[in-house]
């Protein structure tokens, strides 16, 4: 609208081209209660319903320039004003001057949506701070553009472009401030592991009021599943959450393919989040079970059809569904950390339940925001050769205080760190022992910066005069200062449990999770610290022994309905029965951590293959595997100084021409026992004796 001596003329009069004048102070208090109806552009989603579009537009969006011309009335023999510029910005001028005026400056750096103009705009719409001379006039010719959808005014005409970018992936793209949801057509409807769920335009990056659907966290939705297909073997029916639901897509795959083993229950705080879970529902035939913290009662809402299958949708806060009810599945994969929420999880978690979390909050988790780290977990990082493994171990800790604290233990059956995400699952062990058991394997890491040896601190209270000693190096003593670094608390304890890894790749090879199965056979190798020809060999007592994908897999006898006991009694003592298997089926736990062969290479020497270092190191009497938080990771409990030996006795020199004269002499700080072993001087000829390892340990493991 245009101001003129006091009057203000509608811009809506003005394009039905009629001449309407009305009193100022009527049009303010008009604007100033549209204001207080319209919502901020933060809060709502701004659609509309009719095809009247736009309505009630800024008078600088226009669709042609003949519209904008209209605006300032040109006339040959009389001097208009610029609509757009103020008049101490602008003087008034014949026509001829203000046609090029509002060609160049207002028309040509307009920013275009739909067939409209957002032109620039130097009227004083937009609240502007003073400035330093304190001049208000000057203060109110800020240059900026009018949203056509919210209203809003953005100064930056690349800001402007990034703004409608929003607006369109929300599916906001038509201007009246009603808060409706978007239509079903900007809907996207994606299948994953024969499960159709509905996604909005923008779910490859969401708003903090979008439903999040993340295609890169397959193999992560595909390890969870495979934890609860196993758990809903051992008893049945179980009752599992999914705390942060988003589109419903890992609740809908419980649901779909275990059926009557599971209760499902999917959860959202968002409104949005939650209506999408229910469309979701209906459109994989499912039935829902509505209980909110508004309603009273309950609602079930089918489509009539034969798959009874139903699913509990409930929308209030993660923390308060978990401190109201009890379940035997917990999973929370909130937005970054997930300490917030899990004291919660622990406090009614069932006995021998499971709890998987995962954790987003990448930067902090591996040593880039090493501040952050330490206020969300409590936990003193730096960035390390195995900053994944110590990544994991982190989280495991945080969940162990936060177990212990309501009495119970942990037992870690699988923790996995790829590039997106941290995911850890364990079992839940109720009582005062188990918890204290579990709180004594949270220990502090004695790690060397120069070297990169590592070594958990010995478990006491007494302080040691030189703690140094306990590392294997002798850094300290040969480089000047301090040499050594005091990480954690982390988590000392086995990351795995071999039998349950054993279990979970039954479950994905029945289910067909291709993803899952080649990342689930290099757990079930790291685990028991071997190569994949060499699977560790089972007792005679096993009772059932299959072969999947090249790794033996053992099942137990005990039938699924052995667990529905009835008597208290009688279940408590088959539940103990059960601890106790799940504590026997792992056997020597793995050892921490692992060195990356690349990180120690030799400079000016050529390093042996991966599987035949593995090999190399075998024979000398070590426990070695390949580990899935580097590809270029060996496992191994092999002291760092016998690691070296062996890659330097097997590595070639780079030039073999140039050291035809003598032998190879490598640096002799690398030592075993204090002495420099035979191995290090080796000529050009033994160089060349090397045989090609022919025990066939050659295996391809896949880059996560």
């Amino acid at each position: 609208m245009q101001i003129l001596d006091g009057l203000v003329v509608s811009e809506k009069a003005k394009s039905n081209n009629i001449d309407v004048e009305i009193p100022k102070s009527e049009l303010e208090a008009e604007e100033k209660g549209a204001e207080e109806e319209c919502p901020r552009e933060s809060d709502s989603n701004i659609l509309d319903v009719s095809s009247d579009y736009p309505r009630d537009k800024h008078i600088s969006i226009q669709r042609h320039l003949a519209d904008l011309e209209k605006l300032a009335d040109l006339r040959e023999d009389e001097r208009k004003p610029c609509p757009l510029c103020p008049e101490e910005k602008f003087k008034a001028c014949y026509s001829h001057k203000l046609h090029r005026h509002l060609q160049n400056l207002h028309w040509k750096v307009s920013v275009e949506f739909e067939g409209y103009r957002m032109c620039i705009c130097h009227l004083s719409c937009r609240p502007v701070k003073p400035n330093l001379v304190g001049d208000q006039t000057l203060s109110k010719m800020g240059a900026h553009y009018h949203c056509i959808i919210c209203s809003a005014t953005i100064v930056r005409r690349t800001d402007m472009i990034g703004h409608i970018n929003r607006h369109v992936n929300k599916g906001e793209t038509e201007s009246r401030f009603i808060t409706v949801r978007a239509p079903k057509s900007s809907y996207k409807v994606v299948k994953e592991s024969a499960t159709d769920v509905q996604v909005l335009p923008n779910y490859s990056t969401p708003q903090k009021t979008d439903s999040y659907f993340n295609p890169k966290m397959k193999l992560n939705r595909q390890l969870i599943f495979c934890a609860l297909a196993v758990l809903a073997g051992e008893r049945k029916p179980i009752e599992c959450l999914d705390a942060f639901g988003a589109t419903g897509i890992m609740g809908l795959q419980w649901a779909k393919h275990l059926r009557n083993s599971v209760k499902v229950t999917i959860n959202d705080c968002n409104e949005n989040s939650v209506t999408m879970i229910k469309e979701n529902c209906h459109l994989n035939k499912m039935k829902v079970k509505l209980n909110t913290r508004e309603e009273d009662n309950d609602e079930t809402v089918g489509n009539g059809e034969e798959n009874s299958d139903t699913i509990e949708v409930t929308k209030m806060d993660a923390n308060v569904v978990m401190h109201l009810r009890s379940f035997d599945f917990i999973h929370l994969d909130p937005f970054g950390t997930s300490v917030n929420y899990l004291d919660s999880a622990f406090r009614n978690v069932r006995n021998l339940g499971i709890v998987s979390l995962t954790s987003t909050d990448i930067s902090s988790l591996y040593a880039k925001a090493q501040h952050v780290a330490l206020r969300h977990y409590g936990c003193n990082i730096v960035r390390t050769e195995y900053y994944k493994e110590l990544a994991a171990r982190t989280v495991i800790a945080a969940v162990t205080r936060a177990a212990t604290r309501c009495n119970k233990g942990i037992e870690v059956l699988l923790a996995v760190a790829l590039e997106h995400f941290v995911l850890v699952v364990v079992r839940v062990l109720r009582g005062p022992t188990p918890a204290d058991d579990s709180a004594k394997k949270v220990r502090y890491l004695i790690h060397c910066q120069w070297c990169e040896e590592r070594v958990f601190q010995k478990e006491g209270n007494m302080m040691e005069e030189n703690p140094y000693q306990q590392l294997p190096c002798d850094c300290h003593g040969s480089m000047p200062g301090k040499t050594a670094v005091l990480l954690g608390p982390l988590w000392s304890g086995a990351l795995f449990n071999t039998g349950f890894l054993r279990r979970m790749l039954l479950e994905a090879v029945q289910y067909g999770l291709d993803e899952a199965q080649p990342l689930l056979k290099t757990l079930v190798c790291e685990a028991e610290c071997t190569t994949l020809k060499h699977p560790s060999t089972h007792s005679p007592g096993d009772e059932n022994k299959q072969e999947e994908c090249g790794v033996y897999i053992r099942t137990p006898n005990t039938s699924a309905e052995s667990y529905l006991v009835h008597g208290k009694r009688k279940s408590e003592e088959v539940l103990r029965g059960a601890a106790k298997r799940q504590r026997a089926e792992h056997s020597a736990e793995h050892p921490p951590f692992y060195y990356n062969i690349h990180r120690h290479s030799i400079k000016g020497m050529n390093m042996p293959k991966l599987n035949k270092f593995l090999y190399y190191l075998s024979e000398d009497g070590y426990r070695v595997s390949r580990t899935h938080f580097d590809p270029m990771g060996v496992r191994t409990n092999a002291p760092l100084a016998q690691f070296k030996t062996v890659l330097m006795k097997y590595s070639t020199p780079t030039y073999v021409g140039a050291q035809a004269e003598g032998p190879v002499h490598f640096p002799g700080e690398i030592q075993v026992g204090g002495e420099v072993p035979a191995a290090t001087v080796i000529t050009v000829e033994e160089a060349e004796l090397v045989e090609d390892d022919k025990s066939g340990v050659a295996a391809a493991y896949p880059t996560y």
